[in-house]
């Protein structure tokens, strides 16, 4: 077992979380799989970066369906990644270099392959109610379509509902059939999740980012969804933000959160400010933050799904975000992320990746989300400017979630190259592709054959190029991080959003009473920009995207941070 590091209330809100997921991070042994030994190789990269977190995606044992996040033993590693040594040895690296280390908690469901489920799987078990069992709806043959017990639709395509011959039941997986959801109604089942995490707190992890926790209360009985032209039955309002989720997130934070000063983040698609502003109260002891997902939908077709693709409109991108600033100022705590395992890289996605603008764009996009009032989160590749893989055909992709909806959308007839682009542009695999260390033939993540194919721009965007150029992506996040850790006007100012309709400018102040105000200059767009009079404003520049600067002017792309009188 490793020892605690020093942690002191509310640390985390200086800090500056790195993700990594496991398996594309870095090869040690050649088997084309990141593992946690190739993570322990790569400390000192994270070191120099500056980052003072690092949360590592699910490495427990899984059968893999969805990529780690179906768990069939929380309290082991799966070989593929290495062992509870190996973790042991990692958490000591973190802790020797100042880092902390944040475990995914995957408690909404577990692995159909868990020990849990398959004693569940027995109606006269002591495990039989910890999950979700229901009989087939009256007058339908067990197993046929319509015969589930509600509605609702699976987040990964078809119904939300499995039949079980064993059990003589359908059972309830709100994502693949191969994640049964846990059955929070019973205390035992709170119980021996509270006695996981507190195992692995003992083990000297720092914190935990907690997948989809706002499903994990759902409104009793368990009936259908209404029903709603052109929107999903997936995330339905039956088990999102459920009536019990205050006790059980509370329970939780008394159990084994509030003596540890745990950092603790709940993914909780759909939750609104307000919902937000209760997780993340101080005087409600849940959670610290979570991770909420408004603006990672301003590219879609409203009511129709993610993969229905429209451009991003600024001034809504402006407003959404001002909206939780202000929402949650003086009463919670915000997240600040792009890019993560879920989402496509964001300078592909909302910068512009060409080689002409790359650079400069990914610089921008940092300095926008870094500068607001909460923790950043920075993904691993996100740090040298990482571009989406744009694959060209479905055989390349290995994401669950694209391959049930390809399956599903061709057989009703949709168009392949239609669907090829909206997965090019928005597929999760865009991120998960192997993380570029060098110019050299696998890219420096493995000897072997990788798990997915490498972006072929690696010969230009690498780490070892990143570090080497004084003017690189990775060294703009450093400045970033410094001026996190040394201003603390970045750490608490005040938010404000200015030019809210202005379409190429995203520009806003942080003000603390006493303290220098921070003006924030960003021009989101490819083309120059002419700034409004009253931001011309003169200043110490303390950090920018280009060398040359116009009092008048922002080039494409182009960012400033100015500390005024």
């Amino acid at each position: 077992m490793t020892g605690t590091a020093q942690r002191t209330p509310d640390w985390w809100k200086s800090a500056v979380v790195y993700q990594i997921y496991p398996r594309s991070f870095c090869d040690s042994t050649g088997s084309g799989m990141g593992d946690i030994r190739g993570i322990i190789s790569k400390l000192d990269h994270l070191q120099q970066l500056g980052v003072d977190v690092v949360w590592m995606s699910p490495a427990y044992t899984s059968p893999q369906d969805d990529n780690g996040y179906d768990i069939s033993d929380y309290q082991d590693i799966d070989p593929l990644f290495g062992s509870l040594a190996d973790v042991d040895e990692l958490i000591e690296g973190l802790h020797s270099r100042g880092m902390k280390l944040v475990m995914d908690l995957v408690v909404n469901h577990s692995s159909d392959e868990h020990s849990w489920f398959q004693e569940s799987r027995d109606r006269y078990s002591a495990k039989s109610d910890w999950y979700w069992w229901s009989d087939p709806r009256p007058g339908f043959e067990p197993g046929t379509p319509g015969a589930e017990p509600t509605n609702w639709a699976s987040a990964f395509s078809g119904p939300a509902w499995h039949w079980d011959e064993k059990r003589g039941q359908y059972y309830l997986h709100i994502f693949s059939r191969k994640q049964p959801d846990l059955n929070w109604e019973n205390p035992e089942v709170r119980k021996a999740v509270h006695g996981m995490m507190q195992w692995w707190i003992d083990r000297g992890v720092d914190g935990f980012r907690m997948d989809v926790i706002n499903l994990i209360s759902k409104t009793l009985p368990l009936e259908d969804a209404e029903v709603v032209p052109g929107q999903a039955l997936s995330f339905s309002g039956s088990y999102v933000d459920g009536p019990r989720m205050d006790e059980f997130l509370h329970e939780m934070n008394q159990a084994v959160l509030k003596d540890n000063h745990l950092l603790t983040v709940g993914e909780a698609p759909g939750v609104s400010v307000e919902q937000a502003a209760k997780y993340t109260d101080p005087s409600r002891e849940e959670l610290g933050m979570v991770f909420q997902f408004e603006h990672m939908g301003l590219d879609e077709q409203p009511g129709h799904g993610k993969w229905a693709l429209k451009p991003l409109h600024l001034p809504d991108l402006k407003a959404n975000f001002a909206k939780w600033q202000h929402g949650l100022e003086g009463r919670g705590w915000n997240s600040l992320y792009w890019d993560n395992h879920d989402q496509p890289r964001i300078v592909s996605r909302w910068g512009d990746d060409s080689p002409e603008h790359r650079v400069n764009s990914a610089k921008t996009l940092a300095t926008v989300l870094h500068l607001q009032k909460g923790t950043p989160y920075v993904y691993q590749g996100e740090e040298i400017g990482m571009t989406n893989a744009y694959f060209t055909s479905i055989e390349q992709y290995q994401d669950i979630e694209i391959l049930n909806h390809w399956a599903e959308a061709t057989a009703l007839g949709a168009d392949p190259e239609e669907l090829l682009e909206s997965y090019r542009t928005k597929g999760r695999d865009n991120a998960r592709t192997p993380m570029l260390w060098d110019a050299t033939d696998k890219a420096g993540f493995t000897t072997g054959e990788p798990w997915l194919e490498i972006n072929p721009n690696h010969t230009e965007i690498n780490v070892e190029a990143a570090v080497a150029d004084p003017d690189s992506v990775f060294h703009h996040y450093r400045k970033l991080i410094g001026l996190r850790h040394d201003n603390e006007v970045v750490r608490e100012g005040v938010f404000a959003l200015l030019e809210p309709d202005h379409e190429q400018l995203f520009c806003y102040t942080r003000t603390v009473p006493g303290q220098p105000v921070l003006l924030v200059l960003a021009n989101m767009s490819s083309q120059a920009c002419t700034l409004p009079e009253d931001l011309r404003r003169e200043g110490a520049v303390l950090l920018a995207t280009h060398e040359e600067r116009r009092d008048d002017e922002l080039a494409p792309w182009e960012s400033r941070i100015v500390e005024l009188a």
